[in-house]
């Protein structure tokens, strides 16, 4: 099944359209139907890179905003227009900091019990790097494949019309070339950038159809629950200071 076929209910229910009705058309995009009015609505995929996000929120001071429901975060910042389909996040594993991957674990079960939200992950690189002052060396871990991640599943999707409207949420100007590709390709398909919070390209702002900087009152109003319930009725809950406090958290 399409995943505008898989999801329609869950996020017209999520998003407070449940009244409505939607229906896929021949085109890709979808029909809603409220009160005999006949609204389409375009299909969007969100595309999310999670390292940029997450250090964008802590930039911004938004420390007790990480418990973040990444489904809501998108909806809220939608059009009228548009329709969610798809949340694709993209991030990887933490390494050699065992409470750091503890915590992003505890995330990412949290995410996986939540619909509408796919993960793939990137891997670390171990680099030595010398110190030019004193000729130390020391490793350096880098993030790679995310930005090709993001690149092959929007080329994909595009290439499958799953979506009418691609928002990257990212400030990473090593993902224009792709923007680019699927402008050039697909021209009648948009390409908009969310800037997280602190973060900002010249480059992906020149090459996106349109962007937008998402608020800070956006993500402080999109937390997941705590406890988050899990296959099983697993409770899974918040590492301490991803919420407010006062905000239930083991």
């Amino acid at each position: 099944a399409s995943p505008t076929s898989t999801s329609m209910t869950d996020f017209s229910a999520h998003f407070g359209i449940a009244s409505s009705k939607l229906e896929p058309m021949a085109s890709g995009a979808v029909r809603s139907s409220t009160g005999g009015e006949i609204v389409t609505k375009d299909r969007v995929v969100a595309y999310i890179d999670g390292y940029n996000l997450y250090y964008g929120l802590r930039q911004a001071d938004l420390r007790t905003s990480r418990w973040l429901d990444l489904r809501a975060l998108c909806g809220s910042i939608l059009q009228p227009d548009q329709h969610l389909v798809q949340v694709r996040y993209f991030t990887t594993r933490v390494r050699n900091d065992p409470d750091s991957s503890a915590r992003q674990s505890l995330y990412i079960d949290a995410l996986t019990a939540r619909s509408g939200i796919t993960i793939d992950f990137g891997h670390f690189l171990s680099k030595e790097v010398v110190c030019r002052n004193c000729g130390n060396v020391h490793v350096k871990n880098e993030e790679k494949k995310t930005d090709v991640n993001i690149a092959v599943r929007m080329l994909d999707d595009a290439y499958d019309d799953r979506f009418d409207v691609a928002m990257l949420i990212s400030g990473d100007s090593d993902l224009a070339p792709p923007i680019q590709s699927v402008r050039s390709r697909f021209p009648t398909k948009r390409v908009v950038v969310a800037f997280p919070p602190r973060r900002n390209s010249a480059e992906l702002r020149r090459t996106a159809n349109s962007w937008f900087q998402v608020s800070e009152a956006s993500v402080r109003s999109s937390r997941l629950p705590n406890p988050v319930v899990g296959p099983g009725g697993i409770q899974i809950r918040a590492p301490r200071g991803w919420l407010p406090s006062g905000r239930p958290g083991p």
